[in-house]
């Protein structure tokens, strides 16, 4: 990973990336220990498995009451994208000795982050600097979070959940100044509403894609 292909923009991004996740840590931690979770089992996880939704997945489905097999296979499920994922940034992780690290540290945030960069090192860098950032930030917020978690035991009182999309709103709102792109995302977030009292949990933000089908005829 070479720091000399980060410009501060992107670095400002990526720290902001890492912040957001940080703060999705604190929470997931706090949800855990209220599940009843040991503080060590939350931070096995977060070092091991390191995907943020799986994890939380897991939690909610066993400590409400659920199997640890369903857990385990709903994990999998989310986790499926990480398939294509892995054939996407390939190239960005290389066939060195650390390729497994590289794997290990792939998910949304810097699969993002290293593709939008049209250099190839400087995608490779940043896809290693986000990756990296996020291995180091995750657990220490899980952890965190947890301790937090014994002290609070309504984790929602404090409005966690909520910053995290609030800094993720503010990252994209540089592409919002795009016209196709507003147009779209708000064509998705429409859709999104829409549909949100008739699908389970989790399909309506998957309809949100659907937003993508609209396209600026060329005149």
């Amino acid at each position: 990973m070479r720091l000399r292909y980060i410009n501060k923009k992107l670095l400002k991004s990526i720290l902001l990336i890492c912040l957001a996740d940080g703060i999705f840590g604190l929470s997931y931690g706090s949800t855990a220990i209220s599940y009843g979770f040991p503080l060590w089992v939350a931070a096995a996880l977060s070092l091991l498995v390191l995907a943020g939704a799986s994890e939380f997945l897991f939690v909610t489905i066993v400590g409400g009451g659920g199997s640890i097999t369903a857990a385990v296979v709903a994990g999998l499920l989310v986790n499926a994208r990480h398939l294509p994922f892995g054939m996407a940034v390939k190239d960005l992780i290389g066939r060195t000795p650390t390729r497994f690290l590289g794997y290990h540290i792939m998910n949304d945030e810097s699969v993002v982050v290293g593709l939008a960069q049209k250099s190839p090192r400087k995608a490779r860098a940043a896809f290693w600097l986000c990756g990296m950032g996020i291995f180091l930030i995750w657990p220490l917020s899980v952890i965190l979070g947890g301790v937090i978690g014994q002290i609070i035991p309504d984790p929602a009182s404090i409005g966690l959940d909520a910053v995290f999309p609030a800094i993720l709103l503010a990252l994209t709102l540089e592409a919002l100044k795009n016209r196709q792109t507003l147009v779209s995302t708000l064509a998705g977030v429409t859709t999104a509403l829409i549909v949100s009292p008739f699908l389970p949990v989790g399909l309506p933000i998957l309809s949100a894609l659907s937003g993508l089908l609209i396209r600026k005829k060329k005149t």
